[in-house]
C-alpha cells in the first residue's frame, strides 16, 4: 500500500526532531501567501492520533471529503488493531491519505512536527482526532486568508455535539495571573477591568465577525506552511496539552495575528481516547509547569513560579484518586463515543 510509511530501522531520535534551532531573532511573522487562487487551495492536513477510537475513521473521511485537500497526513502514535485496519483500507481507497507510523507514542507535538515534515501545501491544518468537518468547511476557511492575507493563524468556532460552543476555542493567552482570576472567578470583582478578563472567552458575548484572539485550542488550527516553519513547530517539551497555548505565546511575541472565525464551525467530541486520564493529567500538570518557567521569567521572580507549579502538582495530587475511580468506572462501563 503506497500510503503507508514506517520510519527507517536505522534512523536515530533526532531524526524525527524537523525544526532545528535557528541562529538568530525572528521579530514578525512573515505569512508566505499565494499569488493565485489556485495556490491558496493547497494544504495539508496534519492528525495526530493515540487510541483515538471509531470516530477517527469519520473524522478521516471528513477530511478526505474536502475540496481543497492536497494530502492528509496521519501521524499513528498508536491504535487498536481494528482501527488500524480500516485506516489502511481507507488509504487504500484514497491516495491523498498518508500513514506514518512506528514511531511509538512520542506525544502531540512531536507527533506534529512529524507529520508537518511531510507536508508539502502551502498551508497546513493541524486537526485533532476527534473531530468532524462538514463539507466545504476546509474552502471557507482558506478564504479567510484572502480577506485577511496578513494573518498567521486561524481557527473556527468548536462545537461540542450539542451545538454548543466548546470551552477553550477562543481565550486569553495563560498567565500566572490569568490562571488566578479563572481559578476563583476574580473577574466578578471588576468585570469590565482589563487586568481581570476570564481566561476563556466562551460564555462571554459570542462574536458576530472575524475577531483578532490571543489563543486558540489546537484542534484546529489553520496557517501558512511558513507560519509552522518560522516557529520552528511545535515545542516537543511538551508531551500533551500547552502545546498549542505555546504556539500562541510565540506568535504573540513575534507580533503575529491570530484569527477567530464565528460564522464557520467544526463539532469537536473529546474525551474519545481510551487513556488512563490520570496520566494525561500528570502530563498536562507538567506542561503547564514547564509554560510558566519558560515564558514569565524574570517577570515573575522564582521563588513565585515554585509556588504555582507546587499548586499544579498539588491539583493534581488532589485529583488523582477520582480521576483514577472514575476511569475504572468507565472501563466497566465505557460510554457510547461511536458517533457513526
Amino acid at each position: 500500500m503506497n500510503a503507508y510509511t514506517e520510519p527507517s530501522p536505522e534512523s536515530d531520535e533526532r531524526s524525527v526532531i524537523p525544526y532545528p534551532r535557528k541562529s538568530g531573532v525572528v521579530t514578525r511573522l512573515s505569512p508566505l501567501l499565494p499569488k493565485s487562487r489556485a495556490e491558496a487551495k493547497s494544504c495539508s492536513v496534519v492528525i495526530v492520533s493515540y487510541k483515538t477510537g471509531p470516530i477517527l475513521i469519520d473524522c478521516l473521511r471528513s477530511v478526505l471529503a474536502q475540496s481543497d485537500i492536497h494530502q492528509l497526513i496521519l501521524v499513528d502514535n498508536g491504535n487498536a488493531r481494528a482501527i488500524v485496519r480500516e485506516i489502511n483500507a481507507l488509504a487504500d481507497e484514497d491516495g491523498h491519505l498518508e500513514i506514518i507510523t512506528g514511531h511509538g507514542n512520542v506525544g502531540f507535538s512531536r507527533g506534529c512536527n512529524i507529520g508537518a515534515r511531510r507536508a508539502r501545501g502551502q498551508f497546513l491544518l493541524l486537526l485533532n482526532p476527534d473531530s468532524i468537518i462538514g463539507d466545504g468547511i476546509l474552502a471557507d476557511a482558506l478564504d479567510i486568508f484572502d480577506e485577511r492575507p496578513g494573518a498567521s493563524l486561524i481557527t473556527v468556532r468548536l462545537e461540542n455535539p450539542d451545538g454548543s460552543e466548546q470551552r477553550g476555542g477562543r481565550r486569553n493567552l495563560i498567565t500566572p495571573w490569568t490562571c488566578l482570576v479563572e481559578q476563583f472567578r476574580l473577574d466578578r470583582l471588576a468585570p469590565n477591568h482589563p487586568h481581570f478578563k476570564r481566561l476563556n472567552l466562551n460564555e462571554t458575548e459570542p462574536f458576530t465577525e472575524i475577531t483578532k484572539v490571543q489563543c486558540i485550542s489546537g484542534a484546529f488550527m489553520l496557517m501558512p506552511k511558513s507560519t509552522f516553519d518560522e516557529l520552528e513547530g511545535m515545542d516537543e517539551d511538551y508531551f500533551i496539552h500547552v502545546e498549542d497555548v505555546d504556539f500562541c505565546m510565540r506568535i504573540e511575541k513575534r507580533k503575529g495575528e491570530i484569527l477567530f472565525v464565528p460564522h464557520i464551525s467544526i463539532m469537536h467530541q473529546q474525551g474519545t481516547s481510551h487513556v488512563y486520564s490520570g496520566f494525561v493529567e500528570w502530563h498536562k500538570s507538567n506542561s503547564f509547569a514547564k509554560y510558566f518557567f519558560k515564558h514569565f521569567q524574570p517577570q515573575y521572580p522564582k521563588p513565585l513560579l515554585n509556588i504555582f507549579a507546587a499548586a499544579i502538582y498539588a491539583r493534581f495530587a488532589l485529583r488523582l484518586l477520582p480521576m483514577t475511580l472514575r476511569w475504572m468506572f468507565n472501563l466497566v462501563f465505557p460510554p457510547n463515543t461511536n458517533l457513526r
